[in-house]
């Protein structure tokens, strides 16, 4: 019986694709040891919202979609007026304080000086008090005098009544002075009630001023706020705002994008962590530029996988579980010597090819 002639050919072609197999699949673990790959990964930039402080209608708009601007280039405006009328308003309080004020510091001018006056009055009135109690002393000696002469008809009877006569006129004369010393000590009571008083007028029209200033301030910052300006330099989003438009405070109208920093996100699975440290050396390959390979650097890990920070984040106690691989951010710097042509070009969602040397 003939034996079968071997296929040569076919031999040699087994023989290269296992060899070609083992080789690549040699080289494909070697290069897994020293490395850890993902194309799990975006590129990311600054975007910075633009969001009006104020409300208002948009009364002009000075950009359009993707147009690069500078910092500080006029982006839309909104209708002054109503803020206007806030500062004319706000003008109008602090001028009736001020009035309020400088009135009330008359008042307790008058009244301090009032006040001066009636201490004047009961330092005369005590004097004049001491003065009519000494000449009542002597004219009550003089009369008790009389009086036992009189007793003794030693003295004639008008004689007496006379002296009688002079020391009533002194104590009449001595209760006069005491009960206008009492009127003026209470004059002096009311007009310190109403000094105090006057202080406290002072006290609130001081307090009314600082608070319209403070209103007027507000005002003229709240006009600053009807033109809108860009706080970075950088490329403007679809613009979908138009002139007539209301637009309320906190309200996200589009964004600029700072194309001169960009950096990666890239979501490793929680499995390839184990040899990944702060500072290794990355190589980066963008979808849209393949002929260009990008340098990073591990810049930093997330706190928490990628599920956490989800709107409705899984809860393993609840329901059947079933074990998933999480992934989570490391944050990829880009090195400084990459092309800064090529980083400008570079936009956030950009998918990228990630590759860490771990050794």
């Amino acid at each position: 019986m003939e034996k079968k002639k071997t296929n040569i050919k076919f031999i040699i072609i087994l023989t290269v694709l296992i060899l070609g197999g083992g080789i690549y699949g040699v080289t494909k673990y070697m290069h897994s040891l020293a490395h850890e790959e993902t194309d799990d990964a975006q590129i990311e930039k600054k975007m910075n919202p633009i969001i009006p402080r104020v409300s208002g209608y948009i009364n002009n708009v000075y950009v359009k979609d993707n147009d690069f601007v500078k910092k500080g280039d006029t982006l839309f405006t909104i209708d002054k007026r109503d803020y206007q009328l806030k500062i004319d308003e706000a003008t109008a309080a602090l001028l009736g304080a001020e009035s309020q004020y400088e009135a009330a510091k008359a008042d307790i001018g008058s009244a301090y000086a009032s006040v001066s006056v009636s201490d004047a009055n009961m330092r005369s009135a005590s004097g004049s008090i001491e003065s009519a109690k000494i000449r009542l002393k002597q004219i009550t000696s003089d009369y008790n005098r009389y009086n036992n002469l009189y007793k003794t008809h030693t003295i004639t009877k008008q004689q007496y009544e006379k002296a009688l006569a002079a020391k009533e006129e002194a104590e009449s004369q001595v209760r006069v002075l005491e009960q206008q010393q009492r009127a003026s000590s209470f004059q002096k009571s009311v007009i310190e009630s109403k000094s105090k008083a006057s202080d406290k007028q002072t006290q609130v029209a001081a307090a009314n001023i600082k608070r319209a200033k403070t209103m007027l301030e507000v005002a003229k910052l709240n006009l600053t706020y009807t033109v809108v300006t860009a706080a970075i330099d950088g490329q403007v989003s679809k613009v979908d705002i138009q002139p007539g438009q209301l637009v309320q405070p906190g309200q996200s109208l589009f964004y600029i994008i700072n194309n001169n920093e960009a950096w990666v996100v890239a979501n490793f699975k929680e499995t390839q962590l184990n040899k990944m440290i702060v500072g290794q050396k990355v190589s980066l390959k963008v979808d849209a530029y393949p002929n260009y390979e990008f340098k990073g650097i591990v810049s930093s890990f997330s706190p928490a996988t990628g599920s956490r920070f989800s709107l409705l984040p899984p809860d393993n106690a609840t329901g059947n579980f079933v074990k998933t691989i999480q992934r989570l951010p490391v944050k990829i710097s880009l090195d400084p010597s990459n092309d800064p042509e090529k980083v400008k070009l570079l936009r956030p969602g950009m998918n990228v090819d990630v590759d860490v040397h771990l050794k």
